[in-house]
């Protein structure tokens, strides 16, 4: 999808709802950013809320996908929660403004999109939910702290990254990625 129509619109919709508000941009702006036709917009997506659940139904779908292909290689389970953190934690940072207009416009959605969209984020969390809790059972983690409250802590602590975090700031993705990665798995110890 890069350089094409489609992607043009998408990116300008990121920009726009990340730094204005879903509300507050109008569909004039997002096809002037993207520089089409609001006839080129509506062949894509039939509105703006289909845009919007566009927006986070890539980004789900990437992070699960980038989830089930760690899980798929079998790793043991502290390297597995290595890798699960560190490439959600990469996939957030390197897409700060989806993941904003994400956190912060989630409920615009309508009851139909967001009920798949919270079957499919009950199953993200559900899934490292399980891997948590065999590393615990397996004797590799800690069981001091239950894993739902691991599993929500750092998948918080990850959802609140577009409030701080900045592309262009002293850590680069792969370096945050490693830190949160690290404190996580210290308390499973």
């Amino acid at each position: 999808m890069p350089g094409t129509t489609e992607q043009r619109i998408m990116d300008a919709a990121v920009r726009l709802f990340a730094s204005k508000g879903y509300d507050a941009t109008s569909v004039q702006e997002v096809v002037a950013a993207a520089e089409v036709t609001k006839g080129a917009l509506y062949h894509y997506f039939r509105s703006k809320d289909d845009l919007l659940f566009e927006i986070y139904r890539l980004l789900i779908t990437a992070q699960s996908a980038d989830m089930d292909r760690i899980i798929g290689l079998g790793l043991p389970a502290a390297e597995t929660v290595r890798e699960i953190l560190s490439s959600l934690v990469v996939s957030t940072a390197e897409r700060v403004d989806e993941t904003a207009v994400f956190v912060r416009e989630m409920p615009r959605l309508g009851e139909d999109r967001m009920a798949d969209f919270r079957a499919e984020r009950r199953r993200y969390h559900e899934t490292f939910l399980a891997v948590v809790e065999k590393g615990q059972a397996d004797g590799d983690f800690s069981s001091a702290v239950p894993a739902d409250t691991v599993v929500r802590i750092a998948l918080g602590v990850v959802n609140q990254l577009p409030m701080w975090y900045r592309p262009d700031g002293p850590k680069s993705p792969a370096v945050l990625a490693g830190e949160i990665a690290d404190f996580v798995l210290a308390g499973l110890r």
